[in-house]
């Protein structure tokens, strides 16, 4: 009943952070969009304003899980100049992330070192897809999760600049690309 009534409140947050409009993807950037923190609150993307974002939905039994060592070998090199990669753990293919709230946290940081922010477990397609989700889909039809390690690369602006599909490791040198020109000369 606590975590029905947890997830309730933090849907109806995150409708009220973004409004009606984010949720048809028409008008808005990514900055309009807040993700639920494993340990509670909420990661406002507002907070990264003028720093280009990599958001990744993950998970910890995925085959692909040895990008989250990629991902944060990226967040090291570009993070001093503002560069941030947020992980977004999703039960959305194959049920392949098994853990819950902080459990995902810590097993990532044990098993990969991450240290840049893990959200809290969201859905990333369907209909209860989380907003950012929904306008990132709508920005880039075609380009939506079809598995884990889908990645997003919101620019310093707040627009969705680039989508990467799951097989495309965050050391491709499209990926180090788009990051260094978004980055530009900050």
């Amino acid at each position: 009943m606590t975590l029905l009534r947890r997830d309730c409140l933090v849907l109806l947050g995150a409708f009220a952070a973004t409004g009606a409009r984010a949720a048809d993807g028409i008008g808005t950037n990514a900055r309009d969009f807040s993700f639920a923190k494993p340990g509670g609150g909420l990661l406002p993307l507002a907070e990264y304003t003028g720093k280009p974002l990599l958001v990744v939905n993950t998970a910890t039994a995925c085959g692909f899980a040895g990008q989250l060592t990629g991902l944060q070998g990226l967040w090291t090199r570009f993070g001093d100049r503002g560069f941030t990669v947020i992980a977004v753990p999703s039960p959305d293919f194959g049920n392949q992330e098994p853990l819950d709230g902080t459990a995902i946290a810590d097993a990532i940081r044990k098993s990969h070192g991450v240290t840049f922010p893990v959200v809290d477990k969201t859905h990333v397609r369907g209909p209860s897809a989380h907003p950012f989700y929904r306008w990132a889909a709508a920005e880039k039809p075609g380009q939506t999760p079809q598995w884990n390690f889908h990645k997003y690369l919101v620019g310093r602006d707040g627009s969705l600049r680039a989508a990467f599909a799951t097989s495309v490791e965050p050391s491709d040198p499209r990926i180090i690309s788009a990051v260094v020109a978004e980055l530009g000369s900050v």
